[in-house]
């Protein structure tokens, strides 16, 4: 039993799980527009998950809430490096404007972790942004890097704002346990407006997420199924999230949402 928690920690600290969430966004991306899937593309968001995520956690900046994770550390690193190895391959095989593109969404993810300034700050710690730049970043990583010049600029939009909504939405439930490390100066969704009121804000966003699907001009009964059965699952998470979750509630579970919005568009396009 000890065996498979430490896999499954390691699975989970060295940003597989999260890497995997990521992919799956994507994928929906292609699978609900119905065009071609990408397999080098995939590879490319997956690795550069796995690296990008490593970096702003173990780079030396962010703290590190567990002592076990310092115990894994080094094994980390060298994956990381294995993985930042796969991704110059793959960016290889990517057109210029996924490059240019990616470059953007990365230069996000360098601020959120390297301080500049007098003030010596970085995104992360700058007050009520982290959300924000988080849900910037997994919307243009799994829908513009996808769905660039596949499909109508209004479509992306609309797409975008939904996944940008959903990764607000999914990241309240880690908001709201990381209360008990986060500085009151970072000012996130709960320390402002408590854990309740928090937890509404996530409900409209949902909601808001199911309207805009009714406003895309492609329109397929597997999307909505899926979408439902997704909002549903991440309210219930919501709900039930407090400030002395398990280990795994966001780690593992909330984290996995994504997967399971997945898993549920092809079991409906098998069944459908």
């Amino acid at each position: 039993m000890q065996r498979f928690k430490n896999i499954l920690d390691f699975y989970i600290n060295s940003s597989l799980h999260v890497a995997l969430a990521v992919v799956s966004l994507s994928l929906i991306s292609f699978l609900e527009f119905n065009i071609e899937i990408d397999k080098n593309l995939l590879f490319f968001i997956f690795f550069g998950s796995i690296t990008g995520y490593n970096f702003v956690k173990y780079a030396g900046i962010a703290k590190l809430h567990h002592a076990s994770l310092a115990r894994n550390l080094k094994l980390i690193q060298i994956f990381s490096f294995f993985c930042f190895v796969a991704l110059l391959y793959f960016a290889f095989q990517q057109e210029l404007k996924i490059l240019l593109a990616s470059a953007i969404l990365g230069i996000f993810t360098l601020l959120y972790a390297i301080p500049l300034g007098k003030n010596r700050q970085n995104l992360r710690n700058i007050g009520g942004i982290k959300i924000f730049i988080i849900a910037v970043v997994w919307a243009g990583v799994t829908v513009i890097l996808p769905l660039m010049n596949q499909v109508a600029l209004q479509e992306i939009g609309l797409t975008f704002f939904q996944r940008f909504f959903f990764v607000i939405a999914i990241t309240l439930p880690f908001e709201i346990r990381d209360l008990k490390f986060d500085s009151g100066n970072l000012n996130t969704i709960p320390q402002q407006i408590g854990i309740e009121n928090t937890k509404k804000i996530g409900y409209i966003l949902l909601g808001v997420m199911l309207f805009l699907e009714f406003l895309k001009s492609y329109f397929s009964v597997i999307n909505l199924i899926a979408l439902n059965l997704t909002l549903l699952v991440s309210a219930y998470f919501i709900k039930a999230a407090r400030i002395d979750q398990g280990s795994y509630y966001s780690a593992f579970w909330v984290e996995g949402i994504p997967v399971f919005w997945l898993l549920v568009w092809l079991l409906t396009k098998i069944l459908l």
